[in-house]
Parts: C-alpha cells; structure tokens; sequence
C-alpha cells in the first residue's frame, strides 16, 4: 500500500447492527469499503435489509453476497482488502474460525479485528452459562494468534449503548485505523 493510500476494509456482519456502524465509520473516514453479507433469498425478503443494502450501495460500499461455507467466494473477496472488521453476533462467533482459515489463503490481510467488542476473556474468570461464551472468544482469539496474521482484540468491557455507540464507533474506529495507517 502506497503512502497516504486507504485501507480497503471488509467488514462481516455488515448488516447487523454493529456493522452497520463501523461500515458507515469506514466509509465517513474515507476508506473503501466492502460488506461481505448473506445472499438475499426471495422467500425471506426483509425490507430493512434491502433498503440498508441499497444505502450501502449509494455510499459506495462493495457487496459481496455469501455465505461463510462458500470459502473460495470467501477467499476471492477477501483478496480485494487489506483489514478485515467482524461484528457476528454471538450465535455466529465460532464462524469467524472460517474466515480466518480463509484470510490464510488469501496471504494479503494486514490487519484482523474478530468480534470481540466485550469482556477481556482471558483476564476474567466468568460462571456458567457466560463462561460457555467466552470460551468461544478463546477459541477464536487462540486461531488468531495462531494464523500469523496481524490481529486486534477490542474489548469495551460491555459498555455500549445505543445512544452513545454511533460517537463511540467513529472515534474508536478513527483511533484504530490512524495507528494502522503509520
């Protein structure tokens, strides 16, 4: 990447709630952008989706249309950019492992950021039915490391909330793409 050139930024999860967010984020801060999100079915049309899509669309975002078993559709887009931001939801976490082997292939991810954006993991020591959930942080933290590739781990110790998240999104993402810009 040449000097003063942009991130390109993948972001999964895009559609949710997080995501929309940081691919809002993204784009506001100048980097292209793509969204890597499941294929729009006819039996099961949302129209918040699909107007979210086409507002993706206007603001310049990249769709990518896939699912994450799809790992050469996974693999071809994620050769397009340089950092990838999660933000699956909890029922999905263990899905991030797929896109790490994914990253693997590609050879060209400078920067991984998982869906973490919660509790410290390895410094807690959490009781059941919460330590079930983080030992699945753990699993996706320890594929991380273990993939080589560059990674940042997010924790903001569950404080979100609506109202504040948007502010907080642009700042922190702000934060995090100057320091991987040097």
């Amino acid at each position: 990447m040449m000097s003063g050139e942009k991130s390109k930024i993948m972001i999964f999860g895009a559609a949710g709630y997080l995501g929309t967010y940081m691919a809002k984020a993204s784009v506001s801060l100048g980097h292209p952008t793509y969204a890597f999100v499941r294929p729009i079915k006819s039996h099961d049309l949302q129209p918040s989706k699909l107007q979210l899509l086409k507002e993706f669309e206007s603001l310049g975002i990249t769709i990518f249309q896939g699912e994450l078993d799809e790992h050469d559709k996974l693999v071809d887009a994620l050769r397009e950019v340089d950092i990838v931001i999660v933000t699956l939801g909890m029922p999905s976490y263990l899905e991030q492992l797929k896109i790490i082997i994914a990253m693997k292939e590609a050879g060209n991810i400078k920067r991984f950021i998982p869906s973490e954006f919660g509790n410290e993991v390895d410094r807690i020591s959490p009781l059941p039915p919460f330590k079930a959930i983080c030992d699945k942080k753990k699993e996706v933290r320890r594929a991380a490391e273990k993939s080589g590739i560059p990674y940042t781990f997010i924790s903001a110790n569950s404080v979100f909330q609506p109202g504040y998240f948007y502010l907080f999104s642009f700042s922190l993402f702000g934060m995090v793409l100057k320091q991987l810009q040097k």
